[in-house]
């Protein structure tokens, strides 16, 4: 179940060492001085904290690519920023669900 769950590998030249990372376990990373060794390592961390969570009788987060998405959610943003963009929708001939999706991929990527 361990492979399911995202992990990032990313240089910290703070810590002169490669950080293994893991999406559903915000607060866990591992340094180590090669990406292969930081993996295993986060690896080897999120089964432990797992197999803790486990024997807590608790349940460990499911693995973001498991889960399944609507596409839709609701965010608050205030007025005059909702107004703003929906001027620009307008100005543009799209909707301001258009806009909106439209800017959260291009940022997303």
């Amino acid at each position: 179940m361990t492979t399911h769950y995202t992990y990032r590998i990313t240089w910290s030249a703070e810590d002169n060492a490669h950080v293994g990372l893991c999406a559903e376990f915000p607060s866990l990373s591992w340094l180590a001085s090669t990406p292969a060794k930081a993996l295993a390592g986060i690896q080897r961390l999120v089964r432990t904290c797992i197999a803790d969570i486990q024997a807590t009788g608790e349940t460990p987060p499911a693995p973001l690519a498991d889960r399944t998405y609507s596409g839709k959610f609701m965010v608050r943003v205030p007025p005059a920023t909702h107004r703003a963009l929906a001027l620009q929708a307008a100005e543009e001939g799209v909707s301001l669900n258009r806009l909106v999706s439209a800017r959260l991929a291009n940022d997303a990527m």
